[in-house]
């Protein structure tokens, strides 16, 4: 079930107030990139503590045992394809994007690959590739 968002006034304290206009003002993409690097430089992690050790430079290997397989993959949407309305309603659904978020969002994937969500299960990326690809998009699980 959906969680009910309602927009709540946040008061930002003056001294973070310049920080937080800044980061208001970031695309997806360097937002995420950021938090990469604060979780780097800080050893923290913005994912629950279950997902917080990452497979570090682990090549998938064929007939591997279940142990060794990757367990967290990156939602990449390599193509919108012709569809991108649909698409757009795709990206609504599983990140939770505005409207004009999500079509920037569908836009800048027209160019270059954009990361949809990252250190997704197996299962839940699965079923975000096949909403995608029924929305008529090209996606890679990496």
């Amino acid at each position: 079930m959906a969680e009910e968002k309602t927009e709540k006034k946040i008061e930002v304290p003056e001294k973070f107030k310049d920080l937080v206009e800044k980061i208001e003002k970031l695309s997806v993409m360097d937002l995420a990139e950021l938090v990469k690097i604060l979780e780097e430089k800080f050893g923290v992690s913005a994912q629950a503590p279950l997902a917080a050790a990452p497979v570090a430079g682990a090549a998938p290997a064929t007939g591997a045992a279940p142990a060794e397989e990757k367990s967290t993959f990156t939602v990449e949407l390599k193509s919108p394809g012709d569809k991108k309305i649909d698409v757009i309603k795709v990206v609504r659904d599983v990140t939770g994007k505005g409207l004009k978020e999500a079509k920037d969002f569908v836009e800048a994937a027209a160019s270059s690959p954009q990361v949809v969500k990252d250190n997704v299960k197996k299962e839940e990326a699965e079923e975000i590739k096949k909403k995608f690809e029924g929305a008529g998009a090209q996606v890679e699980l990496k």
